[in-house]
């Protein structure tokens, strides 16, 4: 089904320009400005010279080009003009446009999958017809695509005739592109720079909302891909309780539009962005064992991101708040259970309390799949505040909810003389000495208190 926009009614002669042919554009291209992110007042049109003095395009400057993705209503939905908002903020003298493809993007969905090509091929002739007639250099523009969008923006790129600078895919769409060749999705050679947030990859892949397989030079995974926090039923049952049954829409979509307010955290938050670490794997992640930032192997969600590009795609990961600022803390712990019988359980719930120079993070759930005697365990914690310097901690061995006879007599316990803890954000490690030569930890008894050792031993250590 062909859709002819009811666009802007012009002479037969406007839509061609130096012997190019525009009239077979479909999609609009809105400038925005900071006094109105939500309106399309004022349209760039292909072909047409002036419409770019009329929307007083600012040609010194960088532009964000916008590309929304597949709409049930066919309207545009409430994180465009907040990411409007949120670039105009950060970038006050840019452009920034949104593209209108909203007939083509309210198909079937398929059907919107395929158009991805055709709002590529807009988006192109729209860049290069800005760098032929304006001289306007497409290595000062970004583009910014969610869903869908993130496809047609690499479309547009891998079409140019020049790169653009950067694209931002935004939890590119999975159905019908997990498996498509590079021309035909977003991929690392459509433009300089290509970065991708992963936010809703659960389900078996070419089945997920979210693309799963990374397409860019750096493609960060928050809280794994595939689900993010506050978008559980819990939360559901919250939001419709506060704002009614209209905003269910955003419940399907709230892990997959997290990708969006997670860039606009970015925008808004410069001075502390998030950082996300390089990993070989989810649970390599989980078990602390990735918070290196040596050799480019840490970089900052997001707009401030460093533009590493690698032979191959580099996957990162993070923690996250469930609201802005998403921001956290993320630590290493290290610690050996020591013991003169030998002993396993599985599946153990600990709290571990930080105590640092600026504030304390107290009674912070982990859970380890397995403790046995003599051996080392590494796992990942993470605090929502910036406690400072580390001081002190407090490690406590949760026992079983329910009653068993077996702690009755007497409760499991190991002997931890230290633990390590390496800071991801700092880049710091510390080891934690027992008050005595080693604390006994027992299942279900109180917490057991670790300061800082004395250098002496960390320097021996280290050296």
């Amino acid at each position: 089904m062909h859709f002819r926009s009811t666009r802007h009614s012009r002479s037969p002669r406007e839509g061609i320009s130096g012997g190019r042919d525009f009239t077979d554009i479909e999609s609009k291209f809105a400038l925005r400005t900071p006094e109105d992110t939500v309106e399309d007042t004022c349209h760039l049109i292909p072909g047409v010279t002036e419409s770019v003095a009329n929307c007083h395009f600012n040609h010194s400057s960088k532009t964000f080009v916008v590309i929304h993705g597949w709409t049930v209503t066919g309207m545009y939905e409430s994180w465009v003009p907040k990411l409007v908002a949120a670039l105009y903020k950060r970038e006050p003298d840019s452009n920034v446009i949104v593209v209108d493809w909203l007939s083509r993007a309210q198909q079937h969905y398929p059907i919107s999958a395929g158009y991805t090509k055709l709002v590529g091929q807009d988006v192109a002739t729209f860049i290069d017809w800005m760098a032929d007639e304006f001289n306007y250099p497409p290595n000062n523009v970004h583009l910014l695509g969610y869903s869908l969008g993130a496809h047609a923006a690499g479309i547009a790129g891998s079409l140019t005739k020049k790169k653009v600078n950067r694209i931002t895919g935004l939890d590119p769409a999975g159905p019908n592109f997990e498996y498509a060749e590079a021309p035909s999705r977003l991929s690392p050679d459509d433009a300089d720079f290509v970065d991708v947030l992963h936010t809703f990859t659960r389900g078996s892949p070419g089945r997920s909302i979210g693309i799963q397989k990374p397409v860019g030079h750096v493609d960060i995974y928050p809280n794994g891909g595939t689900f993010q926090p506050g978008c559980n039923i819990g939360e559901a049952i919250r939001v419709i309780a506060e704002r009614g049954l209209g905003d269910v829409d955003q419940l399907v979509k709230c892990s997959h539009e997290r990708s969006i307010h997670l860039f606009i955290d970015s925008l808004l938050n410069e001075e502390n962005p998030s950082k996300a670490y390089r990993c070989n794997s989810k649970e390599a992640f989980e078990k602390g064992l990735c918070l290196s930032c040596r050799k480019n192997r840490c970089n900052n969600l997001g707009y401030e991101i460093n533009k590493v590009r690698a032979k191959r795609s580099s996957k990162m990961y993070l923690k996250t708040r469930a609201q802005m600022p998403y921001k956290v803390f993320h630590y290493q712990v290290k610690m050996r259970f020591s013991g003169t019988e030998s002993d396993t359980h599985t599946n153990q719930a600990f709290e571990i309390s930080l105590y640092g120079t600026v504030a304390e993070s107290e009674n912070i759930p982990f859970t380890l799949p397995e403790v046995s005697t003599n051996k080392t365990y590494s796992f990942l914690i993470y605090t929502e505040v910036d406690i400072g310097e580390l001081l002190m901690l407090k490690l406590k061995w949760v026992s079983d909810s329910y009653f068993s006879w077996s702690n009755w007599w007497s409760s499991p316990g190991f002997a931890i003389e230290k633990i390590r803890v390496k800071a991801g954000e700092t880049q710091k490690k510390v080891i934690f000495c027992s008050r005595e030569k080693k604390s006994h930890l027992q299942k279900g008894k109180s917490s057991v208190v670790f300061v800082k050792c004395h250098d002496k031993s960390l320097n021996r250590k280290s050296g």
